[in-house]
């Protein structure tokens, strides 16, 4: 196996879809000959053309809007939001067109499209650029929504999200493009959308997480094992569709759980997890199951990023807190 890190995953993931299927063709800011802003596509434009891969111009709308009408031609586009936060102007052609083609067309067109985008803190990076919207995706019908937490899903999920017929919202973590590398198949392989892995057994407690979380979860989990404490740790890796099975057969271990995203807390992933706890697994709890999160405030300057930001600290205090419930 190679060693890569996630952003060499995902490129490699386009590159082998880009080669197996002629109608894979993606576009955005700055894309082609740069490579995008964190380099993502690199080196694809020279191997595939400018027919294939491509620059756009700085029009959110017009990128969506594009990918809408060439995947009801057939294409397969991969379209590239530069930054999270710049989704606002894409909003319509995202989750109203393309999310809803199936239905309003009665079966006859498909939207076979991934929006990529990078989101996320931890970067010192403005607000917009590392915002977390997954909740605004996954309140919309007919589109998934994936956020990979390491190199070998990112590469499986990206050759699922490229060979779905559903639009795929797929959003990748700024603080783990190259945050470590690890063991990834050189070949085809896909990881299942709407599947949760458990990235650590356990029997007191379960923590939910997906993206960089998943890893500070880990830490905290390591931590709490020297205090005696055995957290089972979940790595979401899709939340539209979302794996709720797995979700309560941890909880019907462990009685006890919490919830962790970066995003702000109200309304986001999170309350809608606990809630489909609460509708399957509460004669398995043995305490309210708690979130930890951002708070509910903009995105804030870099000089107060990593108080407001979840925390290794601030999900041991959460455990703690359900233990002793």
């Amino acid at each position: 196996m190679a060693q890569m890190n996630m952003l060499e995953a995902i490129r490699d993931a386009m590159r082998l879809e880009m080669k197996r299927d002629a109608n894979v063709v993606a576009f955005g800011e700055d894309v082609g000959k740069v490579g995008g802003v964190f380099r993502v596509t690199e080196g694809l434009q020279e191997e595939f053309g400018e027919d294939r891969i491509f620059d756009t111009p700085l029009a959110e709308s017009a990128i969506a809007g594009m990918a809408v009408g060439m995947g009801i031609q057939g294409f397969r586009p991969i379209a590239e939001i530069q930054f999270v936060g710049f989704i606002y102007e894409a909003l319509d052609q995202m989750f109203v067109q393309a999310a809803r083609m199936r239905y309003r067309s009665g079966g006859r067109y498909n939207s076979p499209i991934v929006f990529r985008t990078p989101f996320g803190g931890g970067v010192k990076a403005a607000e917009l650029h590392t915002d977390s919207l997954e909740g605004l995706a996954i309140q919309t019908p007919g589109i998934k929504v994936i956020v990979p937490s390491n190199p070998y899903d990112a590469k499986g999920l990206m050759i699922s999200a490229i060979r779905d017929n559903d639009p795929v919202f797929f959003m990748e973590h700024l603080n783990l493009y190259r945050a470590f590398r690890a063991e990834v198949p050189e070949g085809d392989y896909t990881v299942e959308i709407g599947k949760a892995n458990i990235v650590r057994e356990g029997k007191d407690v379960t923590i939910i997480a997906y993206g960089m979380m998943v890893h500070t979860a880990v830490k905290a989990a390591e931590e709490l094992e020297k205090q005696g404490v055995s957290a089972e740790v979940i790595d979401l890796r899709t939340l539209l569709p979302l794996d709720i099975d797995t979700i309560v057969a941890s909880i019907q271990k462990t009685n006890r759980a919490i919830v962790v995203q970066e995003a702000q807390k109200t309304s986001g992933a999170a309350a809608e997890i606990i809630t489909q706890i609460n509708e399957k697994a509460i004669l398995h709890l043995e305490a309210p199951v708690l979130r930890v999160a951002g708070p509910d405030t903009v995105y804030p300057f870099a000089q107060v990023e990593d108080a407001w930001l979840p925390s290794q600290a601030r999900i041991i205090a959460a455990v703690n807190k359900v233990r002793e419930f």
